[in-house]
């Protein structure tokens, strides 16, 4: 069930990305076919996250000390470009136009993110 919730949570905080963030786009022809499309790229990135983000916070630790931290940002930028490019692999309606809606987008869906699983009902029972 937690893994559904925070696919939620992703899929939301992606949408409000598409919406505010210009150069992040959904192309779909209906809005189901935008909510489905926000939910398996929020899976992708999920994935992406989980896969990759332990093994460059272990590679990349210098670079995070040295930045105190900044290099994270580059990080979530990078990943976002990453899961576009595997939506792009599967046709999916989603395109990211550049490094800087990458950034922005990455720091956006941190944001809302953290801030749908504070206000989230019952998340506080664990």
């Amino acid at each position: 069930m937690g893994f559904l919730i925070r696919l939620v949570i992703g899929a939301l905080a992606l949408w409000i990305t598409t919406l505010v963030v210009p150069g992040i786009e959904l192309t779909g022809r209906s809005a189901l076919e935008n909510a489905l499309t926000v939910l398996v790229v929020a899976f992708i990135f999920g994935v992406v996250n989980a896969v990759l983000k332990p093994i460059i916070h272990v590679v990349g630790c210098v670079f995070y000390v040295l930045t105190l931290g900044l290099f994270a940002l580059v990080v979530n930028a990078l990943l976002f470009l990453l899961t576009d490019w595997i939506a792009h692999l599967f046709d999916l309606p989603f395109s990211i136009d550049g490094f800087f809606p990458a950034f922005y987008g990455a720091i956006l869906m941190a944001v809302v993110s953290w801030l749908i699983g504070v206000v989230w009902p019952g998340r506080s029972e664990r």
